[in-house]
């Protein structure tokens, strides 16, 4: 519970200081493109592979039925609404909330936030909310290219593999697509993306000394983000869809 409320104080701290001049546009430029931008080909890997296997298992059991036409439907809706934001966000978590960690730790260890705060520069502001708005904004438009490249993947598959006629498929997946479901997911996503800079910042910013500190504050921060991207994901999914 302590820890639960340091992060949450951080956080919260982090947030209401990136609202109040100076703005630290040039580095929230630079953090979209590592966080996005350089993201761009594990989370488009990842979905394509998800939304292609996906289609086979779903054939596969909808054979044991008779329901081989619901592949495309369910391929879409399990993208957008759950596969697409959780494995998006597992993906940018170990790839950027352990660099954060990285980064700011080492910056702990090397005393360069000290020296942050002796040119009277607040190091949250600088370092932790240009990271917590890149994330953020940055998520939901990689989980919606990875949305569409896993549905993309799903489609080759079901045409190259299982017999599905393109046309076809493709009618079935905007047929069955409703808003709700893509929205949901990019709600997600802004969420997780939040999630996964806050643990990096917060577990690099209090950092022991020391590599082996570190390493520590890496592996923490990898660790807490994935376990509360999980956790969050049931949170929302009983807010948007419990009793639909």
């Amino acid at each position: 519970m302590r820890g639960a409320g340091a992060v949450a104080i951080f956080g919260f701290s982090s947030v209401a200081l990136s609202v109040s001049p100076p703005f630290y546009l040039p580095e929230l430029g630079r953090q979209l493109l590592r966080i996005g931008y350089f993201s761009l080909p594990v989370v488009g890997l990842t979905a394509l592979f998800t939304g292609a296997a996906l289609a086979l298992q779903i054939y596969a059991g909808g054979a044991r039925f008779n329901a081989e036409s619901v592949v495309p439907s369910i391929v879409a809706i399990g993208m957008t609404r759950e596969l697409g934001p959780v494995l998006g966000g597992l993906m940018v978590a170990g790839r950027v909330s352990a660099s954060i960690a990285a980064e700011i730790g080492t910056m702990r260890v090397t005393e360069q936030i000290d020296a942050l705060t002796t040119l009277s520069t607040n190091p949250l502001k600088y370092l932790v909310a240009p990271r917590l708005w890149a994330a953020t904004i940055a998520l939901p438009f990689l989980v919606l290219i990875g949305d569409i490249i896993g549905i993309m993947g799903g489609y080759l598959v079901g045409v190259a593999r299982l017999g599905f006629n393109g046309g076809t498929y493709i009618q079935n997946t905007w047929d069955f697509l409703e808003l709700g479901d893509v929205t949901s997911g990019l709600v997600k996503a802004a969420v997780f993306g939040f999630i996964i800079a806050l643990m990096g910042c917060y577990q690099g910013y209090h950092s022991g000394r020391g590599a082996q500190g570190v390493g520590r504050a890496t592996t923490n921060a990898v660790v807490g983000a994935s376990i509360l991207i999980l956790a969050s994901n049931y949170m929302l999914t009983e807010f948007f869809f419990a009793g639909r």
